[in-house]
């Protein structure tokens, strides 16, 4: 595919590197040094304006900005005839992706969210065994994921909420929402907190979420800022056992798959453990599953509706929050 990769940070550069045999003709951030070193690295043109980014002759849009500009930029590309895959979680607002559902109905144009977290080895393995029965119809799902930041992170865009929409909920929790959707199914708010403990300004740097669903299926979620030692930690409870998946590599720890299966007798499960220490490939896994579901050859695993289910329970949270 042709490409155009919109925002050169980390994630973006991350992004471009996932798709490097594909043809990246444009890189676009209002950053010359960022925009140039992507362009060094890409062969891309470096445009400072994603209008022009948008314009370019591309089957595909990548788009890796700050939250503000996420819906905006990606609706323009959808209306230009691009495909489009979207850094999570998409826009600030549910009603901010309203518009981008509709345009991609409209223009039949695939809209893929990155949710990246679905492509990492134990978790992709763990949905598997779970879509295979191995533990049994599921009961619930208890997940943590956190970091404790670093210095001067109060003053980056994520603190800003004009910018970011949120705190610690809207980054962190939201994969952590979005895993327990695809593992349980339509979930909604049932108990939500966001507050703030350590970081000093108008975001939240902890949430502590408890998810409903069908046949009394329940998520007890809790992102946090404040986790001093950074945590990775998603258990899936079934009938018949359970799935346990800590780390995700680096500074979270090794990539592991525990399960645990109920034998007749009870008592001590029968247990299966996998490991993956590997360097992270969910970034380069999610890009094939773009490709494929824009070729027509599968369905995009997390998508702009989606990304409108985890705002909308997001939204949620912080209309509680209000005085």
């Amino acid at each position: 595919m042709r490409l155009a990769i919109i925002g050169c940070g980390l994630i973006g550069s991350k992004r471009a590197a996932a798709a490097a045999a594909h043809e990246i003709v444009a890189v676009c951030d209002p950053d010359p040094e960022r925009r140039e070193r992507l362009a060094r690295q890409t062969g891309g043109r470096a445009v400072a304006d994603w209008r022009e980014a948008v314009a370019v002759d591309a089957d595909a849009v990548v788009i890796a900005t700050s939250h503000n500009q996420l819906a905006r930029i990606a609706l323009a590309a959808v209306e230009a005839g691009r495909h489009v895959l979207v850094e999570k979680p998409a826009g600030r607002r549910p009603a901010e992706l309203a518009p981008l559902v509709a345009a991609a109905t409209k223009h039949g144009r695939i809209v893929k969210v990155g949710f990246n977290h679905r492509f990492h080895p134990a978790i992709a393995r763990a949905k598997a065994l779970s879509d295979e029965g191995r533990i049994g119809p599921l009961l619930f799902i208890r997940g943590r994921y956190g970091h404790g930041g670093r210095i001067g992170y109060e003053k980056e865009w994520r603190f800003e909420p004009e910018i970011s929409g949120g705190g610690e909920l809207i980054d962190q929790g939201s994969h952590l929402i979005d895993l327990s959707r695809w593992f349980l199914g339509e979930l909604s708010l049932a108990y939500g907190t966001a507050p703030t403990y350590f970081w000093p300004g108008r975001v939240d740097d902890n949430c502590f979420l408890a998810l409903a669903g069908e046949q009394k299926r329940m998520a007890w979620l809790h992102a946090s800022w404040t986790e001093w030692k950074n945590l990775f930690a998603f258990e899936i409870m079934g009938r018949d056992g359970k799935l346990t998946i800590d780390g995700l590599g680096g500074s979270y720890g090794t990539e592991r798959l525990t399960l645990h299966r109920m034998l007749p007798q009870m008592g001590p499960p029968e247990t299966t453990i996998w490991e993956f220490p590997f360097p992270d490939r969910s970034f380069a896994d999610e890009f094939e599953n773009f490709v494929a579901a824009v070729e027509g050859r599968a369905q995009p695993i997390g998508d702009i509706s989606d990304a409108f289910a985890n705002l909308t329970i997001v939204q949620a949270v912080y209309d509680r929050a209000q005085p």
